[in-house]
């Protein structure tokens, strides 16, 4: 388990001082996957860097399995960071290292005999599906494929958490989406705790347990990740939700309801039905979904009918047929 306690971060500048990070109190259990989400600046990147003391906090504290790592000496320190894997969205492999001596980077400066460190990183190569390529330079690579040797190179040391700053920033939809799936698998397999940085809440909502949105320095709301889609309580939160202002900018009436999708049967004709059995017109204000493996992810608002009685009545259809939903002014 890692406890982030009253952490603070001042960077001094000659303009100032920068408040990066100001009294930040987090609980990540193991085995999940937490998100910690915020718009560009708003901390989440520094704190990334505090978890694992690579940015040592101005005041505050980092727990790790019951050690406080301001206590730790630095070669106490450096043997923590083993247990805690870091990937970029730069991926920061080394070029002139084909990918197979990337992999194997971490054991060489672990001390690890080179025969066992070459077993290990083809092992971790074939976990990242990419035993193919062990041959092969990071230039010869596609975005996907270096992200890939990146995971592969931070699991070297048997981590128990892993940390991923923006790691799909800049990979395109459907790598992206690989890449999730991915880290699924080894939080799954290996019962590694990860925790994701990104300002994108797709990624959140695909991947993530529970969630942490970070706003000008401050944590403005620590949920489950489905309540959090379902009844954001921050302003931030529901920027971070609604592309584009959606909601604060759509004229259409003023009733609406944003129905959550969260693994339900994709084949499955949600509006349709609701129509049908209600016998009213709805207008869809919105729609972002899409099909995971026959699931439907994502979300849609709706305007409710300006007749009271035929609004009631598709409350009440959504309710009777446990469909997740919030109302919205």
């Amino acid at each position: 388990m890692i406890e982030i306690r009253k952490l603070n971060k001042t960077f001094k500048t000659s303009a100032g001082e920068i408040i990066a990070l100001d009294d930040i109190n987090l609980r990540i259990e193991d085995g999940e996957i937490f998100g910690i989400i915020g718009l560009s600046g708003a901390g989440k990147s520094t704190l990334v860097r505090c978890i694992n003391f690579l940015e040592r906090p101005t005041s505050g504290d980092v727990i790790v399995d019951g050690k406080s790592l301001s206590s730790l000496s630095n070669s106490e320190l450096l043997k923590m960071r083993r247990r805690i894997g870091m990937i970029f969205q730069s991926f920061n492999l080394f070029s002139q290292r084909d990918v197979l001596r990337n992999v194997c980077y971490p054991l060489e400066i672990a001390g690890v005999a080179k025969a066992e460190a070459i077993k290990k990183a083809e092992t971790l190569l074939s976990l990242v599906g990419l035993s193919d390529r062990k041959k092969s330079y990071p230039s010869q690579l596609s975005g996907g494929q270096k992200q890939r040797v990146a995971i592969a190179r931070s699991l070297a040391t048997d981590p128990k958490y892993l940390l991923c700053d923006e790691a799909t920033s800049a990979l395109d939809p459907n790598t992206t989406q690989s890449i999730l799936e991915l880290l699924k698998e080894i939080n799954r397999t290996l019962g590694v705790t990860i925790i994701v940085i990104t300002h994108e809440m797709k990624v959140v909502d695909q991947i993530c347990d529970r969630v942490a949105v970070i706003d000008k320095s401050h944590v403005a709301e620590v949920g489950d990740v489905s309540e959090l889609f379902v009844n954001p309580k921050s302003q931030i939160a529901k920027e971070l939700i609604f592309p584009f202002g959606m909601l604060a900018e759509s004229k259409v009436g003023d009733r609406k309801v944003r129905i959550v999708f969260d693994g339900e049967d994709s084949e499955l004709p949600v509006i349709s039905n609701l129509v049908l059995e209600c016998q009213t017109k709805v207008n869809i204000l919105f729609a972002d979904t899409k099909d995971l493996d026959g699931k439907a992810v994502g979300q849609m608002v709706i305007q409710l009918p300006e007749d009271d009685r035929q609004a009631d009545k598709v409350i009440t259809w959504l309710k009777t047929n446990n469909m997740k939903f919030s109302k919205e002014a």
